[in-house]
C-alpha cells in the first residue's frame, strides 16, 4: 500500500467492458457518496436503481442518469428484470442479508453498506456463498479506505515500532438527528433527505453502536490485523444505545478499548486514538485525523488529512477488485468479524458477561 493520493472517481479509462451496476436503496447516503463515485468512474455503467418513494426515485434516476424504466420500486423485480454484473446495497441494516444473498445467488458481485448484516451467522453465510460462487463481496466500512488507517497499519506492522502493547480509541459526536432524537440539520448534503430507519431498532439492529460504532471496530481490527477473542461492554439503552465503553482482548493478548459517544452536545466530532508499542507510539486526533508517529531513533512524523478518503473509495476499489486489478480493502471476512464483535458487545452489555469469540473465521 502506498501514500499516493487518488481522488475517488478520478480514474482513467483503462478499456474493457464497464461493470453494470444496480443500486438497492438509492437514498440519502448513496446520493452523497457512492453514486457520485460510480458515475465518475468510466469502468461503471450505472444501469438500474431501486427506491420505494416515487418522488425520490425519479429524482435519483434523473440526477444519476438511470432511465426511468430501470428505476424500480421493488428490488427483487429489479434483479429479475435487468442484466447486471454487480449491486450496491445501501438499505436499512436489517435488510442487507436477504438482499445480498439474493444478489449473490444470481451470480452478482456485491458491495454492501455497513454493518454487513445484523447477525454474525448471516454475515458468515454471505462470505461462504461469495467464496463458493467466486464473487466479490465488499463491505463499505470507512477505515480501510482512510489514509491515516493505511499509515497506522503500515507503522504497526513495521519492525521498527516493535510489538503492540496497547490500543485505545475515543470518538465523540452528535448523531441524534438520524435516530429521530434531534431536529434534522437544514444543510445536510445529499440529493434526497435521510429516512429515519435508525429510529426503529428492528431495522437498525441496535442503536448507535451497530451504526457508527461498526467503523470504530473496523479500525481497531483493520490497522492491527488482529482478531478479537473476547469482548466486554457497558452501554446505555435509552431506547437506542448512544454511549459505550468496550474492552477487546486481541489475539496477541493486548486489551484494547473503544469509548464512543453518539449524543454529545459538543457538535464537532472529537477523535483521540493511541496505539502503543514497545518502541513507539502512534496518536490520531481531531476529525482531520492528524497522525503523529513516534519511533525510537527516528524523527517524529506528523500527517494531516484534508481529504480523508485519498486512498480509494469503496466503489472504485470494488470495481478494480471485480476486474482483477486490486484486492478488496474491506472484504466480507473483515465485515463479518466486525459483526461478530458488535453482536458480542450487545450480548455483553445485556448480560454483564465477557463474551468469547471464535479463534478463526467461520
Amino acid at each position: 500500500m502506498t501514500d499516493a493520493a487518488q481522488t475517488p472517481g478520478a480514474l482513467e479509462d483503462t478499456g474493457g467492458t464497464p461493470v453494470r451496476l444496480g443500486v438497492i436503496g438509492a437514498g440519502w447516503f448513496a446520493s452523497r457518496r457512492h453514486l457520485p463515485d460510480a458515475i465518475a468512474n468510466p469502468q461503471v455503467l450505472l444501469t438500474a436503481l431501486c427506491r420505494r418513494d416515487p418522488e425520490a426515485r425519479e429524482k435519483m434516476a434523473t440526477r444519476f442518469g438511470v432511465p426511468m424504466e430501470h428505476a424500480y420500486e421493488d428490488w427483487q423485480r429489479m434483479l429479475d428484470s435487468v442484466e447486471l454484473d454487480a449491486v450496491l446495497i445501501a438499505t436499512p441494516n436489517a435488510l442487507h442479508y436477504e438482499q445480498a444473498k439474493a444478489a449473490l445467488e444470481r451470480g452478482l458481485h456485491v458491495l454492501v453498506e455497513k454493518p454487513m448484516t445484523v447477525r454474525s451467522a448471516e454475515a458468515h453465510e454471505l462470505t461462504a456463498l461469495a467464496r463458493e460462487r467466486g464473487l466479490k463481496l465488499g463491505v463499505a466500512l470507512n477505515p480501510p479506505f482512510w489514509a491515516h488507517c493505511h499509515r497506522v497499519r503500515r507503522a504497526l506492522h513495521s519492525e521498527a515500532i516493535g510489538a503492540l502493547e496497547s490500543a485505545s480509541m475515543y470518538w465523540s459526536g452528535s448523531a441524534e438527528y438520524v435516530f429521530g432524537r434531534a431536529p434534522q440539520p437544514a444543510d445536510l448534503p445529499g440529493l434526497v433527505p435521510p429516512t429515519m430507519f435508525r429510529a426503529d431498532p428492528q431495522l437498525t439492529g441496535g442503536g448507535y453502536f451497530i451504526d457508527g460504532g461498526s467503523h470504530l471496530v473496523s479500525e481497531m481490527t483493520w490497522v492491527t490485523g488482529l482478531r478479537v477473542r473476547r469482548v466486554a461492554a457497558l452501554m446505555d439503552t435509552t431506547p437506542q444505545d448512544m454511549r459505550i465503553a468496550l474492552s477487546l482482548e486481541l489475539e496477541n493478548g493486548v486489551v484494547a478499548t473503544i469509548n464512543s459517544i453518539g449524543d454529545s452536545k459538543y457538535l464537532r466530532r472529537r477523535v483521540r486514538n493511541i496505539w502503543g508499542a514497545t518502541n513507539g507510539t502512534i496518536t490520531v486526533s481531531t476529525f482531520h485525523f492528524e497522525t503523529r508517529i513516534e519511533i525510537v531513533g527516528q524523527e517524529p512524523q506528523t500527517f494531516r488529512e484534508d481529504d480523508i478518503f485519498p486512498v480509494s473509495s469503496p466503489i472504485n476499489n470494488f470495481i478494480e477488485a471485480i476486474e482483477g486489478k486490486a484486492e478488496l480493502y474491506s472484504p466480507g471476512e473483515h465485515g463479518a468479524h466486525v459483526v461478530e464483535i458488535v453482536e458480542a458487545a450487545y450480548e455483553s452489555a445485556a448480560t454483564g458477561r465477557v463474551i468469547p469469540l471464535p479463534s478463526e473465521p467461520s
